[in-house]
């Protein structure tokens, strides 16, 4: 257990002189003649042209055309044009990775049930190439959106790249979503194409996707071209993926310009409909390669294992980080706690991983089951990442410490759909605070600014972007004013993100919630994760979530959300002892007015805690977009929490 900024302290990460030698961007570093990071970083933001030219050798990225200019903002800082001039498609970047190594692997896929595929570099070269030019035989054409809609593993990969070869622009969607989801997102960008699975398997049981297919095909005229996985009978119109190929690939490759947009990829609004983020050849690639060696610090050789969905941003993500660099991927497209909490620890083994993504959900899970999640052999590991919501110093550290077994970095990575990778980042040859960021990304310009615009040090405040960067959405997808409402309107020329941060005097940022989620209370603004990492603390709680509600006096009340280890527990002794927690460490005024004990919280499929939801329900408004949630129960417990449903069952 830690308690406090000093435990945070007592716990940093040292790297070894061996780590640092080895390290992609000690490489980078000495061949740009710096003789540190901090000058690295220093080089990236004053002269980025000249960074990403270098850059482009360094990650051997491949262009069919050279680019004349960096960067064009005639339109402005919230549209620039990059590598202007330039021509590639990023999918030849993975390709010459073939030239180079053809029989090393570049993708294993491991499925619930245990079965694994592979592929080498020259299969997947040969598979990608054929596939796309089966797509353009089935009436698929360069610009064309065709939504995806797959579990994570060999055909999805392929599938993914193989739209971005021909020229198409891939729109990814969770492999949860529902119909109204699905068909939301497909006539938002127009798509006319749908790949997609006909079922997959969660906990043991078939999850059955070819109804939602054909629900949405009735729904949705436009779609011209439906191609269905593993379909036991194909349903009327509809291809079999595994027949969809083609010889004619000598053209293949398409040519695109550097801001030809290769995926629009949808995330929920608090409000509203979704929004379309749109990244192109010449930005998400990039910008991922460039995170993958730099924080990840991943090469050929390496093999990295991030279990994610291909319909959120870390699946295309974490594809890209592995294949740009020459590595392998591995793929798993189960629950990562199926049939046990050893699955994970297990497959490190199996595959020899030796770099390993978590959520900090699954984290929190596999430390409370630790001798279970401990049990297959983790050697192999030299580098952990943690993203997609904030970790508290606890499980940060046992994440660190115990699971990688104090010898591998934990790179804690915050960045966004809308940003393609790092805002913020953990850069391996560094020190590593428990729960911080010891760097914003190389050529993001990162400050922390308070309700004026002006920067702020040991206070919380927004976190802003000053300039400009290479992996920022083109823009929303038919939505211009959306887009510019949501990011540039706070502040003249000034990113803002929506999270909440924190930038201390040594130079460590912070995360501590989203700017939607802030806390207001006797004056003092404070994030939920604030309260939640005490509260995580307490030894029988397993799971929380702290919201503020409206008061006429404070401004605001603290109410909390606590999921408990034990469902025998006596509810009104941890009520107590959560509140006497809260008071205890953050002051009186912050006792929470409501604390309610809940069997389950409702989660986004990628884990996140929708605090969103919560509040909206427990106020009794309306719950907003609930596309992405994964356990509708939940939502019950938060009804029954304001009194508006049965009593609550912490047996859930």
């Amino acid at each position: 257990m830690t308690d406090g900024m000093e435990n945070q302290r007592s716990s940093v990460w040292y790297p070894s002189a061996a780590v640092v030698s080895k390290a992609n961007v000690t490489r980078l570093a000495a061949e740009l003649h710096c003789e540190n990071y901090a000058q690295l970083y220093k080089l990236s933001i004053e002269t980025p042209d000249a960074y990403w030219a270098h850059l482009m050798d360094f990650l051997h990225i491949r262009w069919s055309q050279p680019y004349d200019a960096y960067c064009d903002l005639s339109l402005g800082k919230p549209f620039p044009s990059w590598f202007v001039g330039g021509e590639l498609n990023w999918v030849d970047t993975i390709f010459a990775w073939a030239d180079q190594n053809g029989d090393g692997t570049s993708v294993i896929a491991e499925q619930e049930d245990g079965t694994v595929s592979q592929l080498s570099y020259r299969d997947l070269e040969r598979r990608v190439k054929s596939f796309a030019a089966g797509l353009r035989e089935e009436g698929i054409r360069r610009g064309d959106r065709i939504g995806l809609l797959m579990e994570n593993g060999v055909e999805a990969v392929v599938s993914f790249l193989g739209i971005s070869c021909l020229g198409a622009i891939a729109v990814p969607l969770f492999s949860g979503f529902g119909r109204d989801a699905v068909v939301s997102r497909l006539s938002l960008c127009g798509a006319v194409g749908l790949i997609a699975t006909s079922g997959f398997s969660r906990r043991g049981k078939t999850v059955d996707v070819i109804s939602m297919v054909q629900d949405v095909s009735r729904d949705l005229p436009e779609l011209r071209t439906i191609i269905v996985k593993g379909a036991a009978a194909l349903p009327p119109g509809c291809r079999d993926w595994a027949t969809v190929h083609g010889d004619n690939t000598d053209d293949l490759p398409a040519c695109m310009r550097a801001d030809d947009p290769m995926m629009a990829i949808f995330t929920s609004g608090t409000t509203g409909k979704p929004k379309g983020a749109v990244h192109t050849h010449g930005g998400f690639p990039l910008k991922i390669a460039h995170d993958a060696a730099v924080h990840f610090d991943i090469g050929p050789g390496d093999v990295f294992c991030w279990p994610a969905d291909m319909g959120w941003i870390a699946g295309p993500l974490v594809l890209a980080s592995a294949l740009m660099r020459g590595a392998t991927l591995v793929c798993y497209d189960g629950a990562p706690d199926y049939p046990n909490k050893s699955r994970m620890s297990r497959l490190i083994e199996r595959h020899r991983v030796t770099h390993f993504g978590s959520s900090p959900t699954l984290i929190r899970g596999l430390a409370s089951n630790e001798i279970e999640s401990l049990a297959g052999d983790r050697s192999t590991l030299r580098l952990l990442v943690t993203a997609g919501e904030r970790i508290d110093p606890e499980h940060f550290i046992w994440f660190a410490k115990v699971f990688g077994e104090d010898r591998c970095p934990l790179i804690n990575y915050t960045g966004g759909t809308e940003v393609s990778g790092a805002i913020l980042s953990n850069v391996p040859t560094l020190p590593i605070v428990p729960s911080g960021f010891n760097s914003a990304s190389p050529c993001l310009q990162v400050d922390v600014l308070d309700d004026d615009g002006a920067p702020v040090r040991g206070a919380i405040g927004e976190l802003a972007i000053l300039a400009p960067f290479v992996g920022m959405t083109h823009r929303f997808w038919n939505d211009r004013e959306r887009y510019l409402e949501t990011y540039w309107s706070r502040f003249e020329g000034v990113w803002i993100h929506g999270d909440l941060a924190m930038l201390d005097e040594a130079g460590v940022f912070f995360i501590l919630g989203r700017s939607d989620d802030t806390l207001k209370i006797a004056g003092k603004r404070v994030g939920p994760s604030e309260v939640e990492e005490i509260l995580l603390d307490v030894p029988a709680v397993a799971e929380t979530a702290a919201i503020g509600i409206d008061d006429a006096i404070k401004g605001q009340q603290l109410v909390v959300f606590v999921v408990p280890r034990d469902i025998s527990v006596a509810v009104d002794v941890l009520e107590r002892d959560v509140a006497d927690r809260v008071a205890g460490r953050l002051g009186k005024p912050f006792r929470p007015a409501r604390v309610h004990v809940v069997p389950q919280l409702p989660k986004t499929r990628s884990l996140k805690i929708m605090r969103r939801v919560i509040r909206n329900l427990y106020t009794g408004r309306p719950a907003g977009d609930l596309s992405s949630l994964d356990n509708p129960a939940a939502l019950e417990h938060i009804r029954t929490a304001a009194g508006l449903g049965d009593q609550i069952d912490l047996r859930g």
